[in-house]
């Protein structure tokens, strides 16, 4: 893509609104406009990030056996009325009226609609294991919106819905879920968390929330030091062998970790002090076991191996991408802007021609741009007419991976500067050498 057809409405003032880093820099970059309170536009950068956000997380839920299903964003409150959840859910839920004066909701969460659709067709638990997931937009009327996308009132989830004859199969589909969202964090360059989260008035343990650990995190956490260095399970992890994925969220769950409302004092104390980690975090991820809480109400049962009917024990399982966008951001930043992951970078690599006019310049970006383009490689080209230091900070603001540099000095001696965003190393190559390196990253 040359710059100069990509829409970036890059900000150089630091937004007054913008209370955290995700916010200001997402504002600064032109990933995002805001539109009212907490309601957000996600303009063609912060677009191409949220996408890849989504497809890692869609390839992880599809790996585990999850299957992609997409439910309207309207909801009949019929459904919330018969689970006993209409009334009692909150201010948070927009209510609205059709023409016909029926009643309807902006759905905050699909657990009702997840069960109709199931009872609607599973008869029998040979039909079972079943776990059906979306990424759709939803709607909470949060009293105070805040820190951008981070807080906001429309967000985009991917919420799974796990169906089980019985609480020993619903355990299995949770540490599934479990190790599926181990593997989504890891491959988006982040090192999540689990931990222990409330489960409310259904009570049991089958509850956690994964945190990322940041120093702009909105709670407190606590954590053995041991999580740092555990192995996140490899890309050819059998999810059909329950023992195995066992073994792993055994593994995961050991060391202590809490939020400062899970927070132990007693157990804490056992941890020892040099193992210790206390630190602010983000959730960008939380896995819930419920039982009976919807089937039961809504009578979703299959027939057992038994004969009998049996209301199937289900369970819910939440990201957030548009929320995790920020919190890479949070994650990974420096003091002149964004520092993307590989793998959600929205382009690999930003190919800056210092001097546009010049027929060397020119000509030898235009080379590069063809042959990055011809590898696979995504590249924003900085064809503008712009002086070198705007194009620079440009360029460190948006955070893409990989910067090559082409300038008249360099060119006349053959060469690009590379720059790796990453860690700042710069290094004067061949033109041959940057398509070639550049060309094989994955």
């Amino acid at each position: 893509m040359r710059l100069s057809h990509f829409f970036l409405p890059i900000l150089k003032e630091n937004p007054r609104e913008a209370e955290i880093v995700s916010h200001r820099l997402m504002l600064r970059a032109g990933m995002i406009r805001q539109q009212a309170s907490g309601s957000f536009s996600w303009l063609p950068l912060g677009k191409r990030v949220l996408d890849k956000v989504c497809q890692i997380i869609r390839e992880e839920q599809n790996r585990s056996g999850a299957q992609e299903i997409l439910m309207p964003t309207i909801q009949p409150a019929d459904l919330w009325m018969e689970s006993g959840r209409y009334n009692d859910y909150g201010k948070e839920m927009l209510r609205i009226r059709d023409r016909q004066d029926r009643p309807l909701l902006y759905g905050p969460t699909n657990e009702e609609m997840v069960t109709d659709i199931f009872r609607g067709y599973v008869r029998s638990y040979k039909d079972l294991p079943l776990n059906l997931y979306h990424i759709q937009w939803k709607f909470r009327d949060e009293i105070r919106p805040r820190f951008g996308v981070m807080r906001s009132r429309e967000f985009l989830m991917k919420d799974a819905y796990s169906f089980d004859l019985d609480y020993e199969g619903a355990k299995a589909a949770y540490n599934r879920m479990f190790v599926a969202y181990l593997r989504t964090f890891q491959r988006m360059g982040l090192q999540a968390i689990p931990m222990r989260a409330e489960t409310g008035p259904i009570g049991g343990d089958l509850s956690h929330e994964f945190i990322i650990l940041a120093s702009t995190g909105e709670s407190a956490v606590f954590c053995h030091r041991d999580f740092l260095d555990l192995p996140v399970p490899p890309e050819n992890v059998d999810f059909t062998n329950d023992a195995q994925i066992d073994e792993i969220v055994a593994q995961w769950t050991a060391p202590y970790a809490a939020t400062d409302e899970m927070h132990d004092e007693e157990a804490w104390a056992t941890v020892p002090e040099e193992k210790r980690l206390a630190a602010r975090g983000i959730e960008v991820g939380h896995i819930f076991h419920f039982g009976t809480k919807y089937s039961k109400p809504m009578k979703a049962a299959v027939q057992g191996p038994d004969g009998k009917e049996h209301f199937v024990s289900m369970g819910s399982y939440g990201i957030g991408p548009t929320r995790l966008v920020a919190a890479i951001i949070e994650a990974s930043h420096d003091e002149n802007g964004i520092i993307w992951p590989q793998s959600v970078a929205p382009f690999d690599i930003a190919l800056i021609n210092m001097k546009v006019g010049d027929s060397e310049c020119d000509r030898i970006s235009e080379e590069l741009y063809a042959a990055f383009t011809e590898a696979g490689r995504e590249v924003l080209y900085d064809n503008t007419d712009g002086r070198p230091g705007a194009k620079f900070a440009t360029a460190d603001l948006i955070g893409l991976p990989w910067q090559v540099i082409v300038g008249p000095r360099g060119v006349a001696a053959g060469e690009v500067e590379l720059k790796n965003r990453a860690t700042g190393e710069r290094q004067n190559i061949p033109v041959s050498d940057a398509i070639r390196r550049l060309g094989a990253v994955s």
